[in-house]
Parts: structure tokens; sequence; C-alpha cells
């Protein structure tokens, strides 16, 4: 598994940093974010050029003196050159270079990390002289224009080659559980409390996590690598610098993990700010975990409550049905241990396996109990499955025709129904729809030319 690698982009105000970022993100297959565009300081998202994938974040602009300008400087640009792998100084062509620009140039380069000079605004000057901004020190410039979009591809060719290639070490006997949620929900508790010992801050004030803590444990033989994760807020509560920056690296966590254990204050259940995390981890294809936390301070704590509150939760969280549903309390300790055996469980149902013949025997009998429903007067067929083998999350590719036109509830009665036969419990999964015919034109032409290309997903 590959470390999805960050490109931060710094400068002062109004240098058109977020019109580059929105611009960059046009080539987007995929873009992660809290509530996308709701505030200047929770811009961020997954982009994707030339087959390679990248976080990119927006920063807040520095502010002038009067504003504690070096305070911070120092607080969003450290931050920055600590968390990402490329930094892009972005400054305006048509304005003469500022003390910030310079400030900016001198911090990003200490980093000792790629810095490419983006020297944005340039179709608003007749001639554009380079040396000019030679003096920053930067050596990589790139004159772009988002207005003509010129300058980008250059910029963005130049990025991915020097963007590195760092692969996560995956050993089957580990498995990486993110423990992810809301600012002061217990994350640092139950860590600890997992760990038997005190690793990471326990705080009564929200946010006090702000990097992702790994610690290792044994249970029955396997290593569980547990991350402490920065609490994720709503975009509007999200501060500039440290917090800007942890959010990425939750994130990042999530992609990184296995199992997610997504933490709820029983006090405050069903926030829609939860249900979005959920729905990040299920976007990211991982295990997932309910970890209802605080049972212990619930004034109503007994079996009847109890019964009353998990139809709530799955309710609530419907869209994720094959979520394990947990209530603990890292005070008391209930049900923590059980966490492990949850965990477990969940890691061996994601490298569950089925033989492609019971698979087809499974899709025959499902098609002759409920026919495919379609969408535009077609009547998709569906012929065969697959599973894929290489995957470290249950993929299933089916192929047949006008698959395009499958109605979503019947794509999701068709999940339903594999879990039923074949469990998958806490894993999510993830079914795809190719076309068959466009299979048997790839062959031939692979067979004509030699060109190998895969199939063609829908």
């Amino acid at each position: 598994m590959s470390k999805v690698p960050i490109v931060a982009i710094i400068g002062r105000t109004n240098v058109g940093k977020s019109s580059i970022f929105n611009l960059i993100l046009q080539h987007r297959e995929a873009i992660v974010a809290i509530d996308e565009g709701t505030t200047r300081d929770t811009l961020m998202g997954q982009a994707s050029y030339n087959h390679r994938n990248f976080w990119i974040v927006d920063t807040a602009g520095m502010k002038d003196p009067a504003d504690d300008f070096e305070a911070t400087i120092q607080e969003q640009i450290v931050q920055a050159v600590d968390s990402a792998d490329i930094i892009w100084v972005v400054i305006e062509a048509n304005v003469m270079l500022t003390a910030e620009d310079r400030i900016i140039a001198t911090k990003a380069l200490k980093s000792k990390k790629p810095v490419f000079l983006v020297v944005n605004k340039s179709d608003k000057v007749r001639k554009l002289e380079i040396s000019d901004y030679q003096r920053l020190g930067i050596k990589n410039i790139f004159p772009t224009s988002v207005t003509h979009g010129s300058g980008f591809i250059k910029l963005l060719d130049d990025t991915i080659a020097a963007l590195p290639r760092v692969k996560f070490k995956i050993d089957p006997n580990i498995i990486k559980v993110a423990i992810i949620g809301r600012p002061n929900v217990g994350k640092s508790f139950l860590f600890n409390t997992l760990l038997n010992k005190q690793q990471a801050i326990v705080s009564a004030q929200a946010g006090t996590t702000r990097d992702v803590n790994k610690m290792s444990v044994r249970y029955e033989g396997l290593q569980i690598q547990l991350m402490d994760t920065a609490g994720i807020r709503r975009s509007g509560q999200i501060g500039q610098g440290l917090e800007h920056f942890s959010l990425i690296r939750t994130l990042a966590a999530i992609e990184e993990a296995d199992v997610c254990l997504l933490l709820m204050d029983v006090n405050e259940l069903n926030v829609q700010l939860d249900q979005k995390i959920a729905g990040m981890v299920k976007d990211a294809n991982k295990g997932l975990i309910l970890v209802v936390t605080k049972w212990d301070s619930y004034k109503g704590k007994n079996a009847f409550e109890f019964d009353y509150l998990i139809p709530q939760i799955k309710q609530s969280y419907e869209f994720v049905p094959w979520a394990s549903v947990i209530f603990t309390s890292a005070v008391s300790g209930q049900n923590v241990t059980k966490l492990f055996s949850l965990i477990k469980e969940i890691a061996e149902n994601r490298k569950k396996k089925i033989k492609t013949p019971e698979l087809n025997r499974w899709l025959k009998q499902i098609i002759i109990k409920h026919p495919p429903a379609g969408l535009k007067n077609r009547n998709p067929k569906l012929n065969y499955m697959i599973q894929e083998q290489d995957s470290s999350s249950p993929n299933f590719k089916i192929y047949g025709s006008h698959a395009k036109y499958l109605h979503w509830s019947y794509k999701r009665f068709m999940e339903k129904e594999l879990r039923n036969s074949f469990g998958f419990e806490g894993a999510a999964i993830k079914l795809w729809f190719f076309e068959k015919h466009i299979d048997r034109i790839k062959a031939k032409l692979l067979n004509k030319t030699g060109i190998k290309n895969g199939p063609l997903r829908k």
C-alpha cells in the first residue's frame, strides 16, 4: 500500500491559492472534505493526476503584522512544512515581492523539502522576468494563470515527478486500527486503556491530540497497531494551522487503517458529523466499529435503555448497516477488551475469499429470486462474477450487459444478499459492474495490437 503524499499551498492572502486549489481539483477522481467549501480554513481534497493520488491542502492566507502576523506564520508555515511532502509557495506576478513573500519562502526552504514557486496571475503582466523571482532562492519557478489555465500542466508534471513513492510494509499479522471521531469523545482515553498504560495526553480540553500517535499491542498472536487521531470538527469550527493539518493526518490514518473505531459520546448520539465520518470510512472501504463511549456517565444505563438506543443508532447509520456497534466505558473498562475480538473478526472478514463457482451459484440464485431492475426501460443482465484476489478488502466484479442501467436499489439488494450468504460483518465491500461486450472488444484489440488494458469500470 502506498502512502498518499501531501502538497501544501502557502502564501499571502489574495494571491490566488483557493483558485489554484479549485482548478487542481477539477482533475479529481474523488474529493474528501467535511463540508466542502464552507469556510476558508478547511479546504482540502485528494486529487488525481496521471494515475497518481495526492492530498492538496489550501492554507489560510498570512495576516499582516497588525494581526500578529509573525505568530501566524510560525504556526501555519511550520505545520505546513512539517506535514507536506511538497510545498507550493504562491505569489502574484503583478505585485512586487513583499516582506511576507520573503519570510514565507525562507521558512519553506528551511524545511529541506521540494519547494515550487508558483507565480500566479502571470497573464496580468506583459513580460515576466524570472530573474526577479530568483531572489527568493527557490529554483523551481512556474508562471501560472488560473484565468487562462496556463502553466499548470508543467507544475503538475514536475510535482508528480518529485512526489515520494513511499510504501507501507504490509504484514499479514499486523492489523492497523484508527481511533477516530469528534474532539473530546474519549479517543485518547480509550487508546490508553487499550494499551493499558499512559501513552497519549489525556485532557478534558477538546483537541489535545494533534498528531497521529501510534502504538502496538499483541492479541492472540496478532500485532494490533492503534492510531490515536485528532478530533474532527465541523467545518466552521476548524481553526488555522495545527488543526488544519491534523485533519489531513486523520484522513490519512483512515486510509492506512484496516479497521476504524468511530467513537460517539452516548450523551450526544446521532450527530450529523459522526455520520459524515462514517461515510468517509465507507468510501475508504475499511472495517468499521461504532463505539458508543462514556456509557458509565449515561443516566439511563440499563437494559431497557440499551435496547432502545441500538435501533436508534442503526437507523441513523442505515447507510453502513454492516458496521458493528458496541457500548464501552474507558473509565470502568466495560467492553473495552471485547474490541480486540471484534477487530480481529473484522480483519479476518476483510480477507475472506469466496471461490468463483460458489459466487456464480449465488448470483444465479438471487437473479431467479429477484430479476435485475433497470433504469430507462433497459433490462440489465448479469452473467457472472468474481472476487478480486489481490485486494486488501472484499471487492467483487460483476459482468453483464446494460450494467450501467442497473437500479441503485438492486445493487443494495445484491450487497445485502451477499452479506446474508457469506458474512463480511463489520467490513465494507464494493461491487463493480462491467459491460461484458467491452471486455470482448478489448480482448480483440489485445490480440491484434498486444496492448493490454484492464476492464472499464462503470
